[in-house]
């Protein structure tokens, strides 16, 4: 894996012409990549300054529309600036765009230089730093499950989004002659995420025709949420660069299993795996038993964060390997909690509600901010679910809907007071502005449901 360059060294790489482009990246509510295309030269000297953006990509929904609602900015406020500051640890080449490197920048607000609160890097930088006043160093890995699709986005989309074809056309899971088949595309999404310094450790094929597994070894909470965007941005262009889409809508087919984007967390100290304990049963400290009952108990509060769509909703299903019961259990992958690691000195909890549209940054300052309190409040862990999950999944249910998500993230005490009443009014704002975008729409199943028998 390739080192990421310092200034210096970009700027060796500018003067011998090998890079002629910086990309000036922000993450937006949706987690994706926003920002503009600099001159290389010319961003030399913006690079230990600052850039402009519109503060409207902080107050869009998927599609770019602009609704209102916000407090932070809208039609009224006459849409201004935000402050785009590099952050320079960030600096990387872009091994499949050609004469191209990359940094991420911090959102700030134009007249004060303070961050912008509801930022989503910002808001994951809040959690980890209440970690670090606790003496703890959060740790943590994501799983990306996503689909690729024969044809590039362009043509489905004129397509009208009919007739997808995937990759392939059986379940792949674990299977290395149909991924063997699936080389061309995949092969490059790991060399050049490896030499953009992102520290892949392999792909697979899971468990439904055309989707496929990338895994990042864990991490650094923001490192590891800043590998999992890039990782999601390099996997859609290297797929069109090839002639392919992909896709991380969780739920494509209501017949096909959905995708989701696991998350594994434990909690450092000095250096080591805090929530390691080999006196204790499995191996797990009490610390991390308060970190399990707060993610637990607060599960309702932070869904919206793990499923932010109408779609995410679809893919809680009973035998699918997604969660709808919030229990944890010991290497068990039918709950939404389960124990990785037992009797290890690796031993960790792997969240399995996220979905693939997840925003990283978001997820894991939520579910940190749960376990936190959870260690706070000493919270005592109920004992481990044994057996089929999904046997009795009406008993405490993940949220069955984006507006019952919605309704326990605007409830939720313990998220006001870790990241502010006007974060938690911004993506519940998001949250309904989605409810009420996709309640206006006639549906293709709704008309053949209805036309000729209603």
């Amino acid at each position: 894996m390739q080192k990421q360059p310092t200034l210096a060294t970009l700027k060796d790489l500018i003067a011998q012409s090998e890079i002629d482009t910086v990309l000036v990246c922000m993450v937006d509510m949706q987690g994706r990549l926003m920002g503009k295309r600099f001159h290389a030269e010319a961003f030399l000297d913006i690079a230990e300054d600052e850039t402009h953006c519109c503060n409207y990509l902080l107050a869009t929904d998927i599609g770019m529309a602009t609704p209102d609602g916000y407090a932070s900015t809208s039609w009224s406020r006459g849409y201004g600036d935000y402050v785009l500051k590099p952050d320079l640890t960030t600096l990387r080449l872009v091994p499949w765009l050609e004469g191209t490197a990359m940094v991420l920048c911090d959102v700030l607000d134009h007249h004060t230089h303070e961050p912008v609160a509801h930022a989503p890097r910002q808001i994951l930088k809040a959690q980890i730093a209440r970690a670090e006043a606790m003496g703890l160093s959060p740790m943590m890995a994501t799983e990306l499950e996503f689909f690729l699709f024969q044809g590039t986005h362009d043509q489905i989309c004129a397509n009208g989004f009919r007739d997808l074809r995937p990759i392939s056309n059986y379940n792949e899971d674990y299977n290395i002659f149909q991924t063997s088949k699936e080389e061309p595309v995949m092969r490059p999404i790991r060399n050049h995420l490896r030499a953009m310094g992102v520290p892949v450790e392999g792909t697979k094929g899971e468990a439904e025709a055309g989707q496929e597994e990338l895994n990042i070894r864990y991490a650094g909470a923001l490192l590891t949420a800043d590998y999992h965007t890039l990782s999601k941005h390099a996997i859609k262009e290297i797929a069109h660069q090839h002639g392919y889409a992909a896709t991380f809508l969780p739920k494509w087919h209501h017949d096909r299993v959905g995708s989701a984007a696991h998350v594994h967390q434990s909690l450092w100290r000095d250096g080591k795996n805090a929530f390691a304990d080999p006196d204790r049963p499995m191996g797990k400290s009490e610390l991390m038993d308060h970190y399990i009952a707060g993610l637990i108990r607060y599960a309702p509060d932070y869904t919206y964060f793990m499923a932010p769509y109408i779609n995410s909703y679809k893919r809680f299903a009973r035998g699918t390997f997604a969660p709808t019961q919030v229990v944890w259990s010991v290497d068990n992958r039918t709950a939404a909690f389960r124990l990785c690691g037992e009797g290890t000195k690796g031993v960790r909890i792997e969240c399995r509600t996220p979905g693939s549209d997840m925003n990283p940054y978001l997820a894991l300052a939520a579910m940190l901010a749960a376990g936190l309190k959870g260690i706070e409040d000493k919270l005592p862990l109920p004992a481990p679910y044994t057996g089929d999950a999904y046997a009795k999944d009406d008993e405490r249910h993940i949220p069955r809907t984006l507006r019952d998500a919605r309704d326990a993230l605007l409830a939720s005490d313990m998220l006001r007071a870790a990241m502010g009443e006007a974060v938690i009014s911004h993506y519940a704002r998001a949250a309904q502005w989605e409810i009420d975008d996709f309640n206006r729409v006639v549906t293709d199943y709704e008309i053949a449901r209805g036309f000729e028998q209603s």
